[in-house]
């Protein structure tokens, strides 16, 4: 079996972003972004998809946190698209129930090749530690968009934003998990090729 395991670099003047993923892993995570509940909700989803993730981040705090969420999510896409290469032999779909305590998240994604966020996590507070939950949301957002994923993720019950924000992180690391699972050898389509404009 080919290593699925790929390393993205992504400079800007705003952040300096290196992301190593392995999708058969171990669960060897390490993650620093320099806000602490992005490398919070990171670590849940790397956990629960089972990868090995390391990624480091140096970004524009003193401006806010969005350069820095934006483009962690955007690196970490594109590495584990780098990772699917052709997607030959994935489950492409997967689903999943996440609880936490009072909050319980859904997650369904299609790692078809081609990119759709659908997102409601009903997040209330301004922020989570010093993550804007507006950011939380793009987050997964921006993290659908490269790793070229239909991806919806909403939360259907919870009074805690902590809760509903880690909740929404492992329903979609359960999905992703049953969706980058190998199968088989072939391009789980009928057109016989992932990313285009049909099933």
């Amino acid at each position: 079996m080919p290593m699925r395991r790929s390393t993205v670099t992504r400079r800007t003047r705003e952040t300096d972003v290196t992301v190593t993923v392995n999708l058969d892993g171990q669960r060897d995570i390490e993650i620093v972004t320099g806000i602490g509940f992005l490398d919070h909700l990171l670590t849940a989803l790397a956990f629960h998809a089972c990868w090995d993730l390391d990624l480091r981040c140096v970004g524009d705090l003193e401006v806010d946190d969005h350069h820095t969420a934006e483009d962690c999510a955007l690196a970490l896409g594109e590495a584990i698209d780098r990772a699917l290469g052709e997607r030959a032999g994935i489950s492409r779909f997967g689903w999943a129930y996440a609880p936490l305590d009072e909050a319980l998240a859904r997650a369904v994604v299609d790692c078809s090749g081609r990119p759709w966020p659908q997102v409601a996590l009903g997040l209330e507070r301004h922020a989570i530690g010093g993550l804007a939950c507006e950011n939380i949301e793009h987050v997964v957002t921006s993290l659908a968009m490269s790793m070229r994923a239909s991806v919806h993720v909403d939360v259907e019950r919870g009074a805690n934003d902590h809760h509903r924000a880690e909740a929404a992180f492992k329903a979609l690391a359960l999905a992703l998990r049953q969706a980058l699972a190998l199968e088989g050898s072939g391009v789980p389509s009928t057109k016989g090729v992932l990313g285009g404009g049909g099933p």
